[in-house]
């Protein structure tokens, strides 16, 4: 384990970066591309809309539901454990699933098992890079997260190709073999030390420490042994909620909430697109090629959005930009249901592509600008937990609105409404805080002289130069009646 007194922004942490971009192809792209399989599944099983889409939620709400458990063998493990494990899951899945003769067996093998393995290997690669960057984080996450528009530019028509010569069960059994490449990725994950991680060590540690020499001692002495467990345990409880006491941040909750209704919106599209693109008589290799084109789009802006707020003037707007990358992909599924043929279809494929792969590359580097580097693992476990529940329900959701109403307009102006008001709430939030800071500021400099502050835990008092004033005041009147007697 490499020990470094800060992050050191280049070394091997570029192999970090290579590692977490394989890690986003064998993932996220993987699990995008298999919209594509859709309509196979759908004529294969004879299923409706409503009941196909479920492979695709479960698929990815496995991915984030199981992200904290991914954190936590990262955490207490190792991360290189973790990715080889999850790899090993997500291939065994998805070779499993070609065998499949039901769509409830597609439901747990291309679901929950490959859903499970993807998990144990995002959020722990995503952590890593977070460790090794801190000048140029969001160029290290734009480059990283890109594997995702990449892998979509490149899968999407070499699955599609797969399933035309191999037929679907051929596709899936090949999918699985590559997927098994992350094997490989968690192998650079090279664990590093920060002076971070150590600066806030529990005080329990230091009050309770004792020499090498007496634990032993202590060990060979079995009736002490109920208060070497208490201890224990003690530590342990104490370690655990001080990986997880960002939950009661204010900052943090006001992400998770927009972060809900931001993959709420965000996972329809990206399963109904080539369904919705052949409805109005686009061919099938056209329909793939627009997931092509909103892959490579998707590069574009993990990269030149990552470039651009690592920049002086942009890096205290992170938020902000953020939120408008958001607001954008909203307003494009507003406008997606008046596309109604291959030549409008292309734009919107550029335009979604490109702000996705933006608000993408900002999700981890906002949350590390909220909870701190050495909290980020297990911030960014709960922060893709928190996408687990709206990608589960709204695939599912979106299908029954189209099988009820006999149009995607519905489910596409709901996926648009929902992340723009993710957008907003942001916003909002972020408008308040300065607006009260603010003002704070402007209470405390128009008393006109200096502030005394007493710090006590979280709370500081203060007292003002108006009770100074009265103090002075008092102890003159003090003196002068000593002094006339």
């Amino acid at each position: 384990c490499a020990r470094h007194a800060g992050p050191p922004d280049g070394g091997w942490g570029w192999m970090i970066v290579a590692g977490c971009f394989l890690v986003t192809i064998c993932t996220r792209a993987v699990t995008r591309c298999i919209s594509i399989f859709f309509v196979e599944f759908q004529a294969y099983f004879g299923q409706d809309y409503a009941r196909t889409a479920w492979i695709h939620s479960i698929v990815d709400c496995a991915t984030m539901l199981c992200a904290p458990l991914g954190s936590l063998i990262s955490n207490h493990v190792s991360c290189q454990v973790g990715i080889m494990l999850g790899g090993l899951l997500a291939s065994t899945g998805l070779i499993v699933s070609s065998f499949a003769t039901s769509l409830e067996h597609l439901y747990l093998s291309l679901g929950v098992l490959t859903g499970l393995g993807f998990a144990l290997c995002y959020s722990p690669a995503i952590a890593m890079v977070g460790k090794y960057f801190n000048k140029r984080k969001a160029l290290a996450y734009g480059i990283a997260m890109s594997g995702s528009g990449i892998g979509t530019f490149i899968l999407a028509p070499v699955v599609q190709l797969l399933i035309e010569q191999f037929s679907w069960r051929g596709a899936l059994l090949i999918l699985g073999g590559f997927v098994l490449n992350l094997c490989v990725c968690g192998a650079l994950m090279r664990p590093i030390a920060l002076k971070e991680d150590h600066k806030n060590a529990p005080e329990i540690l230091e009050r309770d420490s004792v020499h090498e020499a007496q634990k032993r001692d202590l060990k060979r002495m079995s009736i002490c042994s109920p208060l070497i467990k208490a201890w224990s345990h003690e530590c342990l409880c104490y370690c655990s909620w001080k990986e997880y006491d960002f939950l009661l941040m204010p900052g943090f909750m006001v992400l998770a909430v927009s972060v809900l209704f931001m993959a709420y919106g965000c996972s329809p599209l990206f399963v109904y697109l080539v369904p919705y693109a052949l409805s109005v008589g686009v061919s099938h290799h056209q329909a793939a090629f627009l997931m092509s084109i909103l892959g490579v789009i998707d590069i574009i802006g993990n990269i030149t959005f990552g470039w651009l707020t690592d920049r002086r003037c942009l890096k205290k707007h992170r938020h902000f930009c953020y939120l408008f990358a958001v607001g954008m992909d909203g307003l494009c599924c507003l406008f997606l249901p008046v596309l109604k043929n291959f030549p409008l279809l292309v734009p919107f494929s550029f335009t979604f592509g490109y702000f996705d792969g933006a608000y993408v590359t900002l999700i981890p580097v906002v949350t590390a600008d909220v909870v701190g580097t050495s909290s980020l693992s297990s911030a960014l476990g709960v922060v893709y937990f928190l996408h687990a529940i709206p990608y589960l329900v709204s695939p599912p959701v979106a299908g029954w609105l189209v099988d009820t109403t006999g149009s995607y307009t519905g489910s596409f102006l709901l996926c648009g409404f929902s992340m723009i008001f993710s957008s907003m709430l942001l916003c909002f939030a972020r408008l308040a805080k300065k607006f009260g800071r603010t003002h704070l500021q402007s209470l405390t400099s128009g008393t006109g002289t200096k502030q005394h502050n007493w710090t006590n835990g979280a709370i500081a008092y203060s007292v003002t130069a108006e009770l100074d004033q009265k103090d002075a005041e008092f102890l003159h009147m003090d003196k002068t009646s000593y002094s006339n007697r």
